[in-house]
């Protein structure tokens, strides 16, 4: 089988699986803010929010975020699994690739039976740790949807995080950093636990040291109680596969599940819109099949 034939295989998996919305797939509800008044550390004066899309590649740029949000995509009755994902998308941590990797995603989540939660967290980075704020808005998101599991009709044990570069580093932080919280919880969300059930990992960043990628950066704390992981990424991405060679040999060490996805050429940014690259239209079936066979799925 030629390359080209595989990869218009795949393309045409995918196509099977990530419809256009279907009529009778429930609207996404309004933005639902994440804090009751303004976000920890915040002032009421910050910059206002705006699109920043520049070009011509259909991707909505979102900066100056300081009123984080989520808005949940239910998928179809007949195909809700009760599992939910609450969706992150990168940025480098200065803006959010609101559709690319955020819209779209959910829109692909609710295809295979999923709630689809999409997060919009703070940026640009606050402070000396750019993940700061955003790991307080993925914590509360978290808090919220467990609060709100059954008026949503999701199983508060099936509660998954996903997320692409920056926002997969987010994705990985929440997923390590959750036996406290980093703010005072304010009301009985945070008295819900804030530990995903499962990781997706999208050519994740900055989950290596600066210098050695060999070793795990420092604020990810991998023990036997992380949640376990699928991760994927392409050799040539500048951002550097060794991410999730590090983190997956760390998952291992601990005993920690973990499924991993090379491909020889992909590079960055691509989300799951189909391209000459076939990993673009793969990880989606992967991740679905991993998700599946984990039980996540399960209704």
């Amino acid at each position: 089988m030629t390359n080209a034939t595989k990869l218009a295989l795949t393309i045409l998996l995918l196509l099977t699986t990530l419809p256009l919305r279907a009529a009778d797939t429930p609207k996404p509800t309004d933005p639902i803010p994440l804090w009751p008044a303004i976000a920890p550390g915040d002032k009421p004066d910050m910059p206002a929010e705006k699109d920043t899309t520049a070009g011509k590649d259909n991707i909505i740029r979102l900066g100056n975020v300081s009123k984080p949000t989520i808005t949940v995509y239910k998928p179809a009755p007949d195909k809700d699994t009760g599992a939910a994902v609450i969706v992150c998308p990168g940025g480098g941590y200065s803006i959010l690739a609101y559709n690319l990797e955020g819209t779209e995603v959910c829109d692909w989540l609710n295809s295979i039976g999923v709630t689809g939660v999409l997060l919009k967290y703070r940026v640009p980075g606050r402070g000396a740790q750019k993940y700061s704020a955003p790991l307080q808005d993925a914590q509360r998101a978290l808090g919220i949807v467990r609060s709100r599991a059954k008026e949503w009709n999701i199983d508060p044990k099936r509660i998954g995080i996903l997320g692409f570069s920056a926002g997969g580093h987010l994705a990985a932080a929440a997923s390590t950093n959750y036996e406290k919280r980093t703010y005072d919880p304010i009301d009985d969300a945070d008295k819900e636990s804030c530990r995903p059930d499962f990781t997706v990992l999208i050519y994740p960043a900055y989950l290596t040291e600066k210098t050695d990628f060999t070793k795990i950066a420092p604020e990810l704390k991998i023990d036997s109680q992380t949640p376990p992981a699928f991760l994927a990424m392409a050799q040539d991405d500048p951002v550097h596969v060794e991410n999730i060679y590090t983190y997956s040999l760390a998952l291992k060490s601990a005993k920690v599940k973990a499924e991993m996805h090379t491909y020889p050429t992909g590079g960055h940014g691509y989300g799951l819109r189909p391209s000459k690259n076939p990993i673009s239209t793969s990880w989606p079936v992967e991740a679905g099949e991993w998700m599946k066979t984990q039980g996540f799925l399960t209704k």
